[in-house]
């Protein structure tokens, strides 16, 4: 194994335990956007009519349920499973869709959340833990 290869493992495995983190972090803030979203319909302003749109309290209980299986991924991929790294990319990818059509209700926010999934789907996806 080249030195430049064990250094990209060294960063993936270090991202991973940090995509760990994210993911809980992540998961942790969805729920409490999703309580938002169900207990006070008014915290959020609606902007444009969008093609995907739910009621407030649909999508409060979709980012319940979306950053709950976050949260308990985020626990499982410290252990280094193979399975919570796939169940970790599985869910990235949910929270990007779901995000994508979050979109016109907190834009920014949505986009934030975007990125730092697709950070996890990387790190995850890059760490090969036998090689470390």
């Amino acid at each position: 194994m080249s030195e430049n290869s064990s250094v990209k493992q060294g960063v993936a495995a270090g991202t991973s335990i940090g995509a760990a983190i994210i993911l809980i972090t992540v998961g942790l803030l969805q729920v409490f956007q999703g309580i938002a979203a169900v207990a006070e319909d008014e915290v959020f302003v609606v902007g444009v009519e969008y093609t995907y749109k739910f009621d407030f309290t649909a999508w409060g209980w979709i980012h319940i349920g979306i950053g709950a299986v976050m949260a308990a991924v985020g626990f499982a991929l410290f252990t280094g499973a193979g399975w919570a790294r796939i169940a970790t990319i599985v869910i990235a990818a949910i929270s990007i869709l779901a995000n994508f059509l979050w979109l016109p209700y907190y834009p920014w926010w949505s986009v934030l959340i975007i990125a730092l999934d697709i950070v996890v789907i990387w790190a995850v996806t890059t760490w090969k833990p036998e090689r470390v």
